[in-house]
């Protein structure tokens, strides 16, 4: 497993104690803030199943809980996203977008 799809199984299970198993990149995406122009993301949105939840696990700082919601809930709720890219890979995601993770490759 490269370190950025193992990275991705960790992230997902810190903030929401949630343990992930990539199966596919959704894509790439790069956004930088429009009121921080200093301040650019860059998002590995990954498709994958989820391997069980750790209930005892403390969830990261601002983390409340995970919510299941349906791509109308997410639309419903966009002014409260950080950002465009939340909508945009589920959007891919649902559109089939998907590239194999041996794309994404690590050298020590």
């Amino acid at each position: 497993m490269s370190s950025a799809t193992a990275n991705s199984c960790s992230s997902r299970k810190k903030p929401t104690a949630y343990r992930f198993k990539p199966t596919h990149l959704v894509g790439i995406y790069k956004w930088t803030h429009p009121t921080k122009e200093d301040t650019t993301y860059l998002r590995f949105a990954f498709a994958g199943e989820l391997r069980g939840y750790d209930a005892g696990r403390q969830l990261d700082d601002g983390i409340v809980a995970a919510r299941w919601l349906t791509l109308d809930e997410v639309k419903s709720t966009q002014t409260r996203h950080r950002s465009p890219l939340i909508l945009r890979c589920i959007e891919d995601f649902m559109a089939g977008k998907q590239f194999p993770l041996d794309l994404l490759v690590h050298y020590d």
